[in-house]
């Protein structure tokens, strides 16, 4: 299983890298047909972390994936699932 891992830390108060990390991340796996993407926003106050799902919540990138998963145990980790046979990208 082909996965992806952007790590947010780095760039954590940078606005316009955070949401160009994002699109990135998420157009290198729908292109390359990968299965899981994992994001890594750290615990920290959690204001990235709601960045993040705010991102994958918007209409036009929520129809590129599957779903996500907030990890349980791993609070600072978020996973989204990519079925590219049932998004229609399996050509």
């Amino acid at each position: 299983m082909a996965y992806l891992k952007l790590d947010l830390h780095d760039i954590f108060n940078k606005g316009k890298e955070i949401d160009r990390a994002l699109l990135d991340i998420i157009k290198q796996a729908t292109n390359n047909k990968i299965d899981i993407v994992e994001i890594i926003p750290g615990k920290g106050t959690g204001q990235l972390k709601k960045k993040v799902i705010r991102f994958l919540n918007d209409s036009k990138i929520k129809q590129q994936y599957s779903r996500y998963k907030v990890d349980n145990i791993n609070f600072g980790k978020i996973s989204v699932y990519f079925n590219h046979t049932k998004l229609g990208k399996d050509k």
